[in-house]
């Protein structure tokens, strides 16, 4: 993993290696100023993977967060044309979990003797499967980080609005908006249950998210409980998403 890093003002961080998720959430509430986030250089790439082909791989398969919003991916594409050896950059077009599926899908993959051509056409097919949905409680994060993608339209009544996106695409596109929290779980519920016949896996994620049990019970009776994991988003993402943002991700059966 190449972390991306978190920036409280003056104090930078990488995500995971010197800020844990519960520090985050604490200094993140704590702080009066949004946190900031950066994409690796180029140069934390090329160190992973040189060390990975000393290591004696033959090739690397990197898979990126969605370069509609993040510089991840041109930084590996930059890496990688630095670094001598067989080197695939992969655009994962998704975020949180969405992108977590297909890197446990790529490791299983290569544990079970993919070569790199099959797991490259594997996250190609799989990006494609991928849905990810998510309610948030207000677009100031987002707006202020710079990732409100296609969803400008929902800033004439943030304060009025509980809003939807879909990143799907690997961009924030706007998917609704509700007046209520209710009604924005019960969105993401009528979401999973117009798929549901055709999901695959599905994650839970949610950023200290109170109401996170309430939306899993409304999901039991339309997914298999034993399909579904739910975990904390991040720091990167809750940077932007903000606190109580809860995401959808799943995968379509083939």
């Amino acid at each position: 993993v190449v972390p991306l890093s978190i920036r409280f003002g003056d104090d930078v961080f990488l995500d995971r290696v010197e800020l844990g998720i519960d520090e985050f959430y604490r200094r993140m509430a704590d702080s009066e100023d949004l946190p900031q986030t950066a994409a690796p250089a180029p140069g934390a790439f090329q160190e992973v993977f040189r060390r990975r082909f000393a290591d004696g791989a033959d090739a690397i398969v990197c898979i990126n967060l969605s370069s509609g919003v993040s510089a991840t991916m041109e930084s590996a594409e930059l890496a990688a044309r630095e670094t001598d050896g067989d080197v695939r950059v992969v655009d994962s077009r998704s975020v949180t979990a969405g992108l977590g599926m297909m890197v446990l899908a790529a490791a299983e993959a290569a544990a079970g003797g993919a070569g790199a051509d099959e797991i490259v056409g594997l996250m190609e097919a799989m990006r494609e499967r991928t849905r990810v949905f998510g309610a948030i409680d207000t677009l100031e994060n987002l707006k202020k980080g710079g990732r409100i993608g296609n969803a400008q339209a929902l800033l004439g009544s943030l304060l009025a609005i509980k809003p939807l996106i879909d990143i799907s695409s690997g961009v924030v596109e706007e998917a609704g908006r509700q007046r209520t929290r209710k009604k924005s779980l019960a969105w993401l519920r009528d979401k999973v249950a117009e798929y549901a016949d055709e999901i695959e896996t599905m994650s839970v994620m949610h950023a200290q998210a109170d109401d996170i049990d309430d939306l899993v019970g409304m999901l039991s009776p339309l997914v298999d409980p034993s399909a579904t994991r739910v975990g904390v988003i991040g720091p990167v993402v809750a940077s932007h998403g903000g606190p109580g943002v809860i995401g959808l991700c799943f995968t379509l059966r083939t």
